[in-house]
């Protein structure tokens, strides 16, 4: 099976690499971060499971090699490991693949979450990866990581959530998982609010629905809400921020005053933050009618480019519109510009 495949041209009989850009990734904001916090706290460690160079740690290895633990192809171990760090007073942050953590399971739950430790988990190459394919698409982390008690769930909207994020779940008490992409960080202009538990952002309220985005997919919906605007149609926005706790009071207002609302994450939509936005309003009583909600299908999304396997999902610009103009049961506007 190919793994990743880097893109290349023929020209005159000769394989010629395509050059990348060289644009800052999340998993550079997050690894610039995680060094910011091991400059300021002794007690922070990081772990990772053969992902050092994926996950950009290089520089921490380097100048902090007695507070970096590789463990090797055993991403079960590196957890359990962490729990017990934790439970001396370590600080320790674990950076693995959202689609690898999977193999530690039973660690999460039995040494960390059972426990209530502060662990913090860096979930990289959550959502899609391109040409990584379906062994690696970190499609599940949201849902895997929400059913656990004690458990805090977070994402950030865009680059400017990263360090805050990861800020917040340094100080907190409990075990905190933090996913992020593999792509080019992005960020929305506004005056960022600060990272509290279970509080959402609201970027604009629209008149007629609301978009509620969990992770990144947060650029594309502000895009999307700027299209529908030309078209007399006033979508707001909502930077989820947490999936759990979940921001009831700002979910629910938004759930009962709009006309429609529509969930997207760039993750399974079988359990996922879409559920969860479902499940609180039917506790409270609200109709649910009216939410729609974006994510990966259940099925294996293959190899492709990034771009390509978001437009195939819907999740790009132009599929956020489809679905806003669905639930608003109005025409199209697929194709033109923000």
């Amino acid at each position: 099976m190919f793994h990743t495949p880097p893109p290349f041209e023929r020209r005159d009989d000769e394989v010629v690499s395509v050059k990348k850009s060289s644009s800052r990734a999340y998993t550079d904001v997050m690894s610039d971060a995680i060094y910011g916090a091991m400059e300021v706290n002794p007690q922070v460690v990081v772990l990772t499971a053969a992902m050092c160079e994926g996950n950009k740690l290089q520089k921490v290895r380097t100048v902090f090699p007695e507070r970096f633990f590789d463990t090797g192809i055993c991403e079960g171990h590196a957890v359990a490991f962490a729990a017990g760090m934790a439970k001396s007073g370590i600080r320790p942050i674990v950076d693995i693949y959202s689609t690898f953590l999977q193999r530690s399971f039973d660690q999460i739950f039995q040494e960390v979450a059972l426990q209530n430790l502060p662990v913090t988990f860096c979930l990289d190459r959550s959502g899609v990866v391109g040409a990584d394919g379906p062994t690696h698409h970190g499609a599940f982390d949201i849902t895997y990581m929400r059913v656990f008690p004690n458990m805090v769930v977070m994402a950030p909207g865009d680059e400017q959530d990263v360090k805050g994020m990861l800020d917040f779940a340094l100080e907190f008490p409990g075990p905190v998982s933090v996913r992020y992409p593999k792509t080019t960080a992005e960020s929305v202009e506004r005056t960022v609010e600060p990272v509290r538990l279970g509080e959402a952002e609201v970027l604009d309220w629209g008149r007629d629905g609301m978009l509620i985005a969990f992770g990144s997919l947060l650029t594309n919906c502000v895009k999307a809400a700027a299209r529908l605007k030309k078209d007399g149609l006033d979508v707001g926005v909502i930077n989820a921020r947490f999936c759990k706790p979940l921001d009831r009071e700002t979910i629910l207002r938004a759930v009962a005053e709009s006309g429609f609302v529509v969930t997207v994450e760039e993750g399974t939509l079988v359990g996922g933050f879409g559920s969860a936005v479902l499940e609180t309003a039917n506790s409270a009583g609200l109709r649910t009618d009216h939410i729609r909600r974006l994510g990966l299908p259940d099925q294996y999304v293959e190899h492709a480019d990034r771009s390509d396997q978001l437009r195939d999902l819907g999740l790009d610009v132009d599929g956020i519109v489809r679905a806003v103009l669905a639930a608003a049961d109005r025409g199209s506007l697929v194709g033109e510009e923000a």
